[in-house]
């Protein structure tokens, strides 16, 4: 977030959704994007229903989760009093929650491994389900998090289309904590463009307006709209 923008601990949350929602629309500018190719998943894990709740009154549709049993947890009851809510699940999957998952959410963005390929479709073919399916690129190729290396990510988006017949839609990465996350973005919008992929689930609280110059399609913000975890 710029620094002009004000910080989500000081705002009600309807406000802080507000001033997340102008500033992607001023990096869209930027970029002389429509800021409809941008989707705002609005990251809630550890929040409770009361917290989500003022969040989906102002609005917003799309958000995201880490886990599959907290989201099971707390999920079905607000999709059911609030039509047209979307539900990413933006953490790793375990294969033996695929068949959770596949049920409760609209999109996953952690596919990194072949056990969850197999897993994930035959779950779909079973549940009848369309679900948006993303890659997870570890761009900093860092040993601790999920994700699939870059030199491999070409064969793993193959598999994934022709052994598993797994619609892959796009490409999610989260740059190393530590680094500047623009060289990450842009390898990762080049993998999917050499692989035509148009969606790149790119950028958080800190960085979301630089992926939006990146390509951004899907950025997951939460603490920027329901403040700190």
């Amino acid at each position: 977030m710029t620094p002009e923008t004000p910080s989500p601990i000081t705002m009600p949350l309807p406000s802080a959704l507000a001033a997340v929602e102008s500033e992607i629309a001023r990096a869209c500018r930027d970029a002389r994007r429509d800021r409809a190719s941008v989707t705002l998943i609005a990251v809630s894990k550890t929040f409770d229903a009361d917290a989500i709740t003022p969040v989906i009154a102002a609005g917003q549709r799309v958000f995201g989760e880490n886990r599959v049993q907290e989201a099971k947890a707390k999920w079905p009851g607000l999709i059911s009093a609030y039509p047209g809510i979307a539900l990413h699940l933006i953490g790793p999957l375990q294969s033996n929650k695929a068949k959770e998952a596949v049920a409760l959410f609209d999109a996953i963005h952690s596919i990194d491994r072949p056990s969850i390929c197999e897993a994930l479709a035959k779950e779909i073919v079973s549940q009848k389900r369309q679900l948006e399916l993303f890659v997870q690129i570890n761009t900093g190729e860092e040993p601790q998090k999920a994700g699939v290396a870059p030199g491999e990510a070409d064969a793993f988006i193959a598999n994934c289309r022709e052994k598993y017949g797994l619609a892959i839609s796009g490409l999610m990465c989260i740059p190393p904590v530590n680094d500047a996350p623009a060289p990450h973005f842009a390898l990762t919008a080049k993998i999917a463009a050499r692989n035509g992929l148009k969606n790149l689930s790119m950028g958080m609280s800190a960085d979301f307006a630089v992926a939006i110059q990146f390509g951004a399609t899907h950025v997951r913000v939460g603490s920027a709209i329901f403040g700190k975890r």
